[in-house]
């Protein structure tokens, strides 16, 4: 009994560490990158030891993984998929696209990215789990979302999977592109952009009802 009691009671301080482990190496990805990012450096930043790093997560790019997946719940609580329920299909595309973009268009993540895509060079594996821990599990809920409306009627979807690249690619534009090179589109310009994105899907999807 004593023994399950003191299992019971290490166990929150073991979360307490890995969500300090996580936060240290989150914030050190984003703003040194991959490469720079010292395993000692995280440690002493997260209060811990470089064996409890080791002991949470296999090595540095299990640790890496592990903070690209906790950005990416970031995201997911960002806003719901599944939505009320009350709102149009048109207002509820209107917010994911809107918080998708507000997502990706945030500056750290924007700096986090060219970090990625230079570490990949040197790395692909990285590359892979970001592209793993990120944007392909964000494209299996969106698709998920896409066929859950199709099979409403609402939505004639063959390719759940396509239509969401076809969506994510639309509302990010070009904006993307002058994000990533230092020109960062207008509100108003995202807000056009995700309007017509919107608009140009449903009528490419228009559904019998």
């Amino acid at each position: 009994m004593s023994i399950g009691r003191k299992k019971n009671l290490g166990r929150p301080a073991d979360l307490a560490k890995r969500d300090a482990i996580l936060a240290a190496a989150t914030k050190s990805f984003f703003e040194h990158g991959y490469g720079a990012s010292a395993i000692e450096q995280i440690a002493a930043a997260a209060g811990v030891s470089k064996v409890t790093i080791y002991s949470h997560f296999s090595d540095k790019q299990g640790l890496f993984k592990a903070a690209i997946e906790r950005e990416c719940e970031r995201m997911r609580s960002h806003f719901s998929i599944d939505g009320t329920g009350s709102e149009s299909l048109h207002d509820r595309l209107m917010q994911i696209g809107h918080a998708m973009v507000a997502f990706l268009a945030r500056p750290e993540m924007v700096q986090f990215e060219r970090r990625i895509a230079a570490e990949t060079e040197r790395n692909p594996e990285i590359g892979l789990a970001f592209l793993d821990a990120g944007p392909r599990r964000m494209k299996a809920t969106l698709a998920a979302f896409l066929a859950g409306i199709a099979q409403t009627g609402a939505l004639d979807i063959s390719d759940p999977g396509l239509a969401a690249e076809q969506f994510a690619s639309m509302c990010k534009g070009f904006g993307d592109v002058e994000r990533r090179f230092g020109a960062p589109p207008s509100d108003e310009a995202t807000r056009q952009r995700v309007a017509a994105a919107v608009d140009l899907f449903l009528k490419a999807y228009a559904g019998a009802s």
